[in-house]
């Protein structure tokens, strides 16, 4: 950062100033748990005979478990890519107007967690459902590991509940599915050629102002040798929203040549699967009885409206952990214990 040329390449030095900022609190941690190590022993020794001292010793336990738990999460977070932003599709199932309608929920779901981590989120594209809900929605999160905690996420998941949407009141199953890429850096080099691709324009349809509701300004983009399909319409100029759009389209094809590279390993294999029954890897229960279940990891919530507001570091937590213990360090999900009574 001393150096006269730093700033000259404001992406470079935006990138260092990150990576810096990170490895700063990595060391600011380590320092905290010695001094808190040492204060504790002293408080210990103290609340033998203190109750005011036993009273704040099991506070700062409380808060220290709680610094540690997410410092574990953190550590498991060792991929190449996990400290990068994210990208996240979210794709409706088998289900009909249901499944549309729970797409619309795990949107929300999501974009609530996103929101209770601090990080940032800018949705990409929104295509409606016929009747209700979304058919697909993509959005970007930004913040630190956002890559590494969401990809946890990625594969099917499952709802259970009384159809909103049936007037004979039955219990329906939906299904929907969540991708999640990692955010293509500037350094990494994918070659796109502009004779493979081919550009659609059409109407925006989310709001966004009267300039994007009366102009062409939206982008389909498909790369026609992998059928890769990636849309933008957020932004104010069909330029901005093809700029955006070519860099998810980059960073699908990047995750796509490390799918390719890692063809032994099953990290994927739940994104990859239909979007229907026997794929799930959570079920989230709402009639005849109110629990959300991992399929991986085994993890068992009663309070599904939290999850559903985002509550979901539990859950990634378990699976990290759960992950981190295989050989492989491949979880897949157990179908089996989850088929409805």
């Amino acid at each position: 950062m001393a150096e006269p040329s730093f700033w000259e390449d404001q992406e470079q030095a935006q990138k260092a100033l990150r990576e810096r900022r990170r490895l700063s609190e990595a060391i600011d941690l380590a320092e905290f748990y010695d001094r808190e190590l040492g204060d504790l022993e002293v408080l210990l020794e103290f609340a033998e005979a203190d109750a005011a001292s036993l009273a704040e010793l099991e506070q700062r336990l409380s808060a220290l478990h709680a610094k540690v738990a997410a410092a574990e999460v953190q550590m498991l977070l060792s991929g190449p890519r996990d400290a990068n932003n994210a990208i996240v599709r979210v794709q409706a199932g088998a289900g009909g107007t249901d499944a549309q309608d729970w797409a619309e929920m795990l949107l929300r779901m999501y974009l609530r967690w996103c929101e209770r981590r601090g990080f940032k989120t800018s949705v990409l594209d929104v295509q409606p459902g016929k009747e209700a809900g979304i058919a697909s929605a993509e959005f970007v999160v930004e913040g630190d590991y956002a890559y590494g905690l969401l990809s946890c996420e990625s594969g099917v998941h499952r709802l259970v509940r009384i159809s909103p949407f049936s007037s004979a009141g039955t219990r329906e199953t939906s299904f929907a599915s969540i991708f999640v890429t990692p955010e293509a850096e500037d350094d990494i080099e994918i070659d796109i050629n502009e004779k493979d691709l081919r550009v659609d324009t059409y109407r925006s349809s989310g709001a966004g102002g009267q300039h994007v509701n009366v102009t062409d300004s939206a982008i389909r983009i498909t790369h026609l040798p992998t059928g890769i399909v990636v849309s933008c319409q957020n932004q104010r100029s069909q330029h901005q929203n093809r700029e955006v759009a070519m860099k998810v389209l980059k960073s699908r094809l990047y995750e796509l040549e490390l799918e390719r590279r890692r063809a032994e390993s099953a990290k994927l294999e739940a994104a990859k699967r239909d979007i229907s029954f026997g794929s799930q890897i959570r079920n989230y229960v709402l009639h005849p009885y109110r629990l959300v279940k991992d399929a991986r990891t085994k993890l068992e919530r009663s309070d599904v409206e939290s999850v559903l507001d985002g509550e979901l570091d539990d859950f990634i937590q378990a699976y990290l952990v759960a992950k981190s213990r295989q050989p492989d360090g491949v979880l897949t999900a157990d179908d089996e214990a989850y088929d409805e009574a």
